[in-house]
């Protein structure tokens, strides 16, 4: 097909409004515009999230961040797992997107206080991208009859979730925030079943690791917003100053860890086996084992704003220190888990990430350090983290690809 007749068919697909769902099977496929869009409201998401923790970073305020953090990661993940495989970007795609779309926005400005006072806005918000996501598989469920096995644990799941946050509406109470769990949990197993059902619609190898990785830049966005926070707010003081330069490296180091290393090793992976790999669960894997990377990250990010906050002061209170060694840890090893089991190459993997988990706790755990040492250590930990990798790529014990 020469490029005239591409465009040409591009153009009248472009004037039909409504076209019967398909599996997408275009190759180098990226994220589509409205896909960035749709992301737009989960920045505002992740914001509200952190400043849960940043106004409470006891084990409370954690386990309440954890929690309402988990939820919209899945209410991400499970819209994008439908686009990965049936985004049509036709009307009635877009209309339901942009449905889901406001579900976030209500999610995201309730999230402060989803666990209390806004808990029934924010299961207004959830419950509305369920439904959405049950009306998408509905119409694929209609138009695709060999897809039908393979989304039936996806329809469920999503059916079920919905019922549960529905539900939790009238019911007052510890009672509410248990049906969010069961509804979540619920949710979650879609993937897994539907990973075991013969001949199921495949997923698209090079948009997933795509989308993901655009998510792990949407979360480490907030560092970056961190240290600006940090700047204004801790009005420009010499050592606020030099916490914040030591801020940007430590999340630039995160930036080039993952996707020059960790992410990289995942993608090749994931694309072998998209090339005709045969070993089931890798991609589910791969799915799940981005949650405590994202949560890890947004909790980088509030520890790295007060550490720059507090850059002039002798000490860093307790809990900063426990939520940024907590979210580097948590980061590192999660890097280090999802590289290890996807490269299958564990020598590489103990050396960067591995080793860097125990130093950072390190670093959280030495007594009298100053907020501007504290940061520095850690970035210098990262740092060192980076230069390994990239010596251990150019000798060929990490092999990635472009993410």
């Amino acid at each position: 097909m020469t490029e005239r007749e591409q465009l040409d068919r591009e153009d009248e697909e472009e004037r039909e409004l409504v076209r019967p769902p398909d599996v997408n099977r275009d190759a180098n496929r990226s994220a589509t515009r409205l896909e960035l869009f749709f992301d737009l409201a989960f920045v505002l998401f992740v914001g509200r999230c952190a400043d849960v923790l940043a106004s409470d970073e006891t084990l409370t305020g954690g386990f309440r961040f954890v929690a309402i953090l988990v939820a919209g990661w899945w209410a991400w993940a499970s819209a994008t797992l439908y686009a990965n495989r049936f985004d049509t970007d036709d009307a009635i795609f877009r209309l339901l997107t942009l449905a889901g779309m406001a579900g976030v926005i209500v999610m995201a400005a309730s999230a402060e206080q989803a666990i209390g006072a806004h808990a029934l806005w924010f299961a207004a918000g959830y419950a509305l991208l369920r439904v959405v996501l049950v009306l998408g598989y509905l119409r694929v469920w209609r138009t695709l009859p060999e897809a039908r096995a393979g989304i039936r644990p996806y329809l469920w799941g999503h059916a079920a979730g919905a019922v549960c946050w529905t539900v939790s509406l009238a019911v007052p109470g510890p009672g509410r925030y248990a049906l969010w769990a069961i509804g979540v949990v619920l949710d979650l197993l879609g993937p897994t079943l539907a990973a075991r059902v013969p001949d199921a619609p495949p997923l698209h190898m090079e948009h997933l690791p795509d989308r993901f990785g655009l998510f792990v830049i949407l979360v480490l966005g907030e560092s970056v917003a961190a240290t600006v926070v940090g700047l204004r707010d801790g009005h420009w003081a010499a050592e606020v100053v030099l916490a914040a330069i030591c801020g940007f490296l430590a999340a630039a180091a995160l930036w080039w860890s993952y996707f020059d290393l960790s992410g990289g090793a995942a993608k090749r992976r994931l694309v072998q086996e998209g090339d005709g790999g045969t070993h089931q669960g890798v991609h589910d894997f791969y799915v799940y084992a981005h949650l405590p990377v994202a949560v890890s990250l947004a909790a980088v990010a509030v520890g790295l704003e007060h550490a720059i906050l507090h850059g002039a002061e002798e000490h860093l209170p307790l809990g900063t220190r426990a939520v940024l060694g907590a979210g580097l840890a948590g980061y590192l090893l999660s890097a280090a888990v999802i590289q290890g089991v996807l490269s299958r190459r564990w020598r590489a993997v103990l050396l960067w990430p591995g080793l860097g988990v125990p130093l950072v706790l390190a670093v959280s755990l030495l007594p009298g350090l100053s907020p501007v040492a504290m940061v520095a250590l850690c970035a210098t930990v990262l740092i060192g983290g980076v230069i390994t990798g990239v010596v251990q790529h150019r000798a060929g014990e990490i092999r990635v690809a472009k993410v």
